[in-house]
């Protein structure tokens, strides 16, 4: 069977669109810390790259639509990047910038040209960017909280294949044109398209798995509002700012500053398991046991759906750790009085300005790591992280 180039864009922009659809939806029943919403907009790219190409196809002269069509394609691309940050805890504000350069490059490109451009008009400026964020995209798979999921090897994969498809597509480009043999064979659109449905495939299913890691389905953990009382949690927003101001003060004492994350991972799980309610019970005994055990003097705050972050001066590091212990060995026994006897995988990690910095970004990035690993290791229950 021969199949021309309208039908394979037509099956690529259904499974696509219909693949986008779904991790949207799912986008909206979820309490997303921000990997999950970077992720969706990357699908919604990923849409409108398939209906401007779909479009190329169909009218003669549409250079808008290749224009429209690389500027998306970049885009989905570098937003997969840009959640793999996210998920991280890095920074976004430079490599936010430079996807919306390239993006902006990318359309440019194309739009200089005009119709006389062709088909193949600006194709180096997404080519370039391309591989370079699926290249970085599968770097950062490897690194800080991605690091310790195996699933999220899955997904670096799919974007290191996707980067090293992209540097052989643009070397037979450069080398040989886009209307060699070689390149209509090997790299041409159909060959693209084949494989565009099945990274995306992929794709969709690793992120949700990733994301379901971080976002539990609504309802599983009541918000609190910022303004509550002392028994209450700060909102993620509320702490930067607080841990902020603490590390300012520490920096210019010289006091050790700590932050503490308690994570839980599986609340999905115990859902599936045991219903919605005991997963209900066992996320609300642990934010109040995380608010017991915590110091007095410690800021106690939200850190997504599925962390609580401790920020407060100590003494020392060996202070910090005790602090750390304890509020790990109360949640312990509060959670075994709960559930029906279901307990939950808890993992605590500490991060101490003595080896990070008075950086709050990297405390907080630190400490987040450091609960991964220690929820990943069933023989260590805290863990004090060092910076990469």
């Amino acid at each position: 069977m021969i199949l021309d180039l309208d039908s394979v864009l037509v099956m690529t922009a259904l499974v696509v669109n219909v693949s986008g659809v779904l991790f949207i939806l799912e986008t909206l029943l979820r309490r997303d810390e921000g990997a999950g919403r970077i992720w969706s907009i990357g699908f919604l790219a990923a849409m409108l790259t398939t209906l401007a190409y779909t479009v190329w196809a169909q009218t003669d002269g549409a250079w808008w639509a290749v224009a429209v069509g690389n500027a998306a394609f970049v885009a989905g691309t570098g937003c997969m990047w840009l959640g793999c940050r996210r998920f991280n805890g890095r920074r976004m504000s430079w490599s936010s910038s430079l996807v919306g350069a390239a993006v902006i490059a990318a359309f440019t490109a194309v739009a200089i040209q005009g119709d006389a451009g062709g088909d193949w008009a600006g194709a180096l400026w997404m080519f370039v960017p391309l591989l370079a964020f699926a290249g970085a995209g599968a770097v950062e798979c490897l690194r800080g909280a991605l690091r310790e999921s195996r699933t999220a090897w899955v997904l670096g994969a799919v974007l290191g294949f996707q980067s090293l498809y992209y540097v052989s597509r643009t070397t037979a480009f450069v080398t040989s044109g886009p209307d060699s043999a070689l390149f209509q064979s090997a790299f041409g659109t159909l060959t693209t398209s084949f494989l565009t449905v099945t990274l995306t495939i992929v794709a969709v299913v690793v992120t949700s798995v990733l994301r379901a890691s971080r976002a539990p389905m609504r309802g599983y953990v009541r918000r609190i509002d910022e303004t509550v009382d002392g028994e209450g949690l700060l909102t993620a927003e509320a702490f930067a700012r607080v841990l902020e101001g603490l590390s300012r003060r520490g920096a210019r004492r010289g006091e050790t500053v700590a932050v503490t994350v308690v994570r839980v991972d599986d609340l999905d799980q115990i859902s599936t398991a045991f219903g919605s309610e005991v997963a209900g019970n066992v996320a609300e005994t642990w934010r109040a046991g995380v608010r017991r055990h915590a110091p007095t003097n410690a800021v106690v705050a939200e850190d997504g759906p599925t962390g609580i972050a401790v920020a407060l001066a100590v003494a020392s590091a060996q202070e910090a750790r005790r602090q750390a212990g304890a509020i790990y060995r109360g949640l312990f026994d509060d959670l075994g009085r709960v559930g029906g006897g279901v307990i939950p995988v808890v993992g605590v990690g500490v991060a101490l300005s003595d080896s990070v910095g008075h950086d709050p970004d990297g405390l907080l990035r630190v400490a987040r790591e450091a609960a991964s690993r220690a929820a990943a290791n069933v023989e260590t229950s805290v863990l004090v992280g060092d910076p990469e």
